[in-house]
């Protein structure tokens, strides 16, 4: 069967499961449990001899993220003991994770010797970043003040639950966060930006040396990128498991009753994002003339991984090594992403606005728009660092709604649902860094077009 005869089939499967599940909802007309099962596993099945006819890594996470939605629905105790498939792919992709920094960067620097490049992609890329996290905090802002999602909410049963110890941090810890106390303790850590900031150091003293001494650690550095490149690309035949496993965890531990009562704050989030993504990323794009459709390609991959793991980290071995083939250099690849999850978290910056200002309609408290952005700011200043780790962003929204006053039992509430709110805001910061990494190869005059026309997904 060709490909076009298993996409049709699979458009008629959906169609029919949707017709189903419309008809059963909506009590036009009960379907037993047993069929709706049968339908939409046979829409499942379809979908796998589409992934199979298109033999395409990206189209078997995308069906995997299906599968994982299935399970998680029918057989959620069983779900439950996925979850060490998850957690083995991120293990395996947090081993990439120093060794290709530290590589691609020392490369980057000391390949080139133009040490000048460093120190103003460096303050281009705050610039930027700075620009475009205002802008996503604003839209948060906005979002929940039309929405008015905590107004006249309540805790439901269930949700009375046990929330993350807060370890609030000054402005000064923040800053000497960046700074590496030690290089292996960083990479035990996985703490990305003290490691950007060792081999930065690195590949200038590096690049400082004569060429008869800096050649022999320059072709190490070389061949050690490669074989992580490789290495990322073995380790992502095993994305659809580790993927699947993650959807279906999540899907089985909540379930479809935790949505009833906070499902305006769910879509409030989703729509904002989705108006970010419209309004500001889009139209960068569209200024610095990437080729959008050929750019959705290069990132299908790196984000569904985020989406389903909600952790940027996962995805940056595979953003690294998809946005050099769109066209952005090496060095500006590997000096901008990583930087990038540290103050660049356009998801997680406008989630967290959006959060605080919820918990205040909640708990009742009227706060004027000055106040909701002097909070939003706090948030945004203090939510630095915290990519990489899974739902992180809670603490920083405990420590900030305590400092200003705010009560912590609607938090509560949003940690039942925080899994789905941090899929979609993790899957937005990872495409706000790789647009990144394309407006800064632009702005310096070095992104290739032929190579971002001529992309294609592995």
């Amino acid at each position: 069967m060709n490909k076009r005869r298993i996409g049709i089939l699979v458009l008629l499967l959906l169609s029919l499961v949707a017709v189903l599940y419309f008809l059963h909802f909506y009590n036009i007309a009960p379907i037993p449990k047993a069929i709706l099962q049968a339908a939409h596993w046979l829409f499942i099945a379809s979908l796998i001899l589409f992934a199979i006819a298109r033999r395409s890594l990206t189209t078997w996470i995308l069906v995997s993220m299906v599968i994982g939605i299935g399970i998680g629905l029918d057989f959620p105790a069983f779900a439950q003991n996925l979850r060490f498939l998850s957690q083995i792919f991120l293990r395996m992709v947090k081993t990439i994770i120093a060794p290709i920094l530290f590589a691609t960067l020392v490369v980057g620097i000391a390949g080139h010797s133009n040490l000048k490049q460093v120190g103003r992609m460096g303050w281009k890329s705050i610039l930027y970043f700075e620009i475009v996290t205002t802008l996503a905090l604003a839209i948060g802002l906005i979002a929940i003040n039309i929405s008015q999602a905590g107004v006249g909410i309540t805790i439901p049963e269930g949700f009375n639950q046990e929330l993350p110890e807060t370890k609030p941090q000054s402005w000064q810890e923040v800053i000497l966060h960046i700074f590496p106390e030690n290089f292996v303790k960083s990479v035990y850590n996985g703490d990305v930006l003290p490691i950007v900031v060792f081999s930065v150091i690195f590949g200038i003293s590096l690049a400082l040396l004569t060429e008869e001494k800096r050649k022999p650690l320059l072709k190490f550095s070389e061949s050690l990128a490669e074989t992580m490149f490789k290495f990322t690309n073995i380790i992502m035949h095993f994305a659809p498991f580790g993927v699947g496993a993650a959807i279906a965890v999540t899907v089985g531990h909540l379930g479809i009753g935790v949505l009833a009562s906070l499902l305006k704050l769910l879509i409030t989030l989703y729509v904002a994002l989705f108006v970010f993504l419209v309004v500001v990323l889009f139209t960068i794009a569209s200024i610095i003339r990437i080729p959008i459709k050929q750019f959705i390609k290069a990132i299908s991959e790196p984000v569904s991984i985020a989406f389903a793991t909600t952790s940027s980290e996962s995805a940056l071995p595979i953003a690294m090594e998809n946005m050099e083939k769109f066209g952005v250099p090496r060095k500006i690849v590997s000096f901008v992403l990583p930087t990038g999850y540290t103050f660049n978290l356009d998801g997680t910056t406008l989630y967290l606005s959006l959060a605080s200002v919820f918990v205040a309609q909640a708990a009742g408290i009227h706060m004027s728009i000055g106040q909701q952005a002097m909070m939003g700011l706090t948030l945004m200043l203090t939510s630095k660092g915290v990519a990489g780790v899974p739902r992180a962003s809670l603490v920083i929204l405990l420590g900030t709604a305590a400092s200003f006053g705010l009560p912590l039992w609607p938090i509560m509430a949003i940690l039942g649902i925080d899994e789905l709110m941090d899929m979609a805001r993790t899957s937005v910061n990872v495409i706000g860094n790789t647009l990144a990494s394309c407006v800064i190869a632009r702005w310096e005059g070095e992104f290739d077009d032929e190579k971002a026309m001529a992309f294609k997904a592995d």
